[in-house]
């Protein structure tokens, strides 16, 4: 029996934890968090996006169904909705509050598992392998160490080459609302809810389970004009002015409950298993997660990239065997290290590239013909060719690496250079937002404008 000690009682973490309790090893799992409070309240110290919006893609379903199927049916037992098309499965939708406690509960309730509360300092080693973990002074031995600590996790950094990091250019602020009873959705052009997009800002609505949902404002962070939008009357009256959010946030839909809640210092990150000599730093360290790849929250690859990664790196428990010896966990760390390469590190670069080019048109500029178009844009031409979706759609899903829409490119810039842009719905502009922002926060409350169209442009 191996002893594991998994650092991160996250969706990642816990789902380790479980999926190798099943396979009969000893597994202990470290959280500063103490887990919900007896009347289910949870704060979930330390994870700022832990009550922002979420939308679970068909893989993480996926992976639940093949690891712990219960969890899956705790989950719609307690309101999460799995969504399908004529395509199949594309994703549940649930608060991540939700999520993380139905598999929390699991693991409490799984055989083989120890949930202890704690600051994991140091990683302890003896002869170039792992021995164990350091919590708030104390020893806990190991055979194993996987780090799940999430993107802020510093755990074993130095062992590692450093990361790869890109500002996202984004600060969105979110605001959770339940249906009123008999209430139904709004209108939606996604599965998750709906999503529009203006030059300068997008407003969002994720549908969640309960008759939850969170509407959200993603703006540019290097611009202040909107920041005013995290005070509660300049947000409703942004909404009042967005139309689908207005449809949506309407008092006889819907009622807020939760406070205006801010994301920000958002980046895509990348750090592999190896150090700066490609050596493994320390076997018996296994990196996993958000401590992999983070890319920007707004496209909603975080959890499903983690349950990914969380997968392959059972797949090589099973070939490889329980065996912790230094080669075998040295084994294991290299092909992990490369199949991660492979798998994960494009959907980083793919994001990086997708935010550079849409803050570069947020200020102003033009679609920079002469260079590759980012895959938005070339999502975007299926509004005029929609025989393209059938290349674009698995990439969409996550089920065809970004690469795949590299044949569109031609064809995309075409489209492009004829005049061709995509079309803007209907709402304020970044300057009439604004302008609504700057005069709730200036009037008393009951002042504020509560027309569901779009003031004038300011004069």
């Amino acid at each position: 029996m191996t002893r594991i000690v998994i650092v991160g009682a996250g969706p990642t973490g816990l789902y380790l934890a479980i999926a190798l309790a099943h396979r009969s090893h000893k597994v202990t799992v470290i959280d500063r968090d103490p887990g919900p409070h007896a009347d289910g309240s949870w704060r979930r110290r330390g994870v700022m996006q832990f009550h922002h919006p979420h939308f679970f893609r068909a893989q993480v379903v996926e992976a639940l169904q093949a690891e712990m199927p219960q969890a899956y049916e705790d989950l719609q037992a307690a309101g999460a909705q799995p969504v399908h098309t004529v395509d199949g499965l594309v994703g549940l939708r649930s608060r991540r509050s939700t999520f993380e406690q139905i598999l929390r509960g699991t693991a409490h309730r799984e055989p083989g598992i120890t949930l202890r509360t704690g600051h994991a300092q140091q990683v302890l080693a003896d002869r170039g392998r792992v021995t164990g973990l350091r919590i708030d002074g104390a020893r806990i031995d190991a055979d194993l160490v996987i780090n799940a600590s999430g993107r802020a996790g510093r755990l074993g950094r130095e062992l590692r080459h450093p990361p790869q990091t890109s500002d996202c250019g984004f600060t969105y602020l979110s605001r959770q609302y339940q249906l009123h009873p008999g209430a139904g959705p709004a209108p939606m052009n996604a599965p998750f809810g709906h999503h529009d997009g203006y030059p300068g800002y997008h407003a969002i609505v994720f549908l969640h389970d309960n008759g939850v949902f969170s509407t959200t404002i993603a703006r540019p962070s290097a611009d202040p004009t909107l920041a005013g939008l995290r005070f509660p009357p300049a947000f409703d009256a942004a909404t009042h002015a967005i139309p689908a959010l207005a449809a949506w946030t309407d008092p006889h839909r819907a009622h807020p409950i939760s406070p205006v809640m801010t994301g920000g210092r958002l980046t895509n990150s990348y750090q592999g298993q190896l150090d700066d000599h490609d050596h493994v730093g320390l076997p018996g360290l296994l990196h996993v997660g958000d401590t992999v790849c983070t890319t920007n929250p707004v496209v909603g690859r975080g959890v499903t990239t983690s349950l990914m990664q969380a997968r392959q790196l059972l797949q090589l428990f099973d070939i490889h065997g329980g065996d912790p010896d230094r080669r075998n966990s040295a084994t294991v760390a290299l092909a992990f290290d490369d199949w991660c390469t492979k798998n994960i590190r494009p959907w980083f670069d793919d994001q990086t590239n997708v935010d550079t080019h849409q803050i570069r048109r947020w200020a102003g500029h033009d679609i920079n013909l002469t260079q590759p178009m980012p895959s938005d844009l070339i999502v975007a031409v299926a509004q005029t060719e929609p025989a393209l979706a059938a290349t674009i759609g698995p990439y969409l899903a996550m089920r065809a690496l970004p690469d795949s829409l590299d044949s569109l490119q031609r064809r995309a810039n075409e489209i492009y250079s004829s005049g061709w842009r995509p079309s803007v719905p209907h709402g304020p502009t970044h300057e009439e937002l604004r302008y609504i922002a700057d005069a709730a926060a200036e009037r008393p409350r009951h002042t504020l404008i509560t027309s569901r169209a779009a003031p004038s442009r300011p004069r």
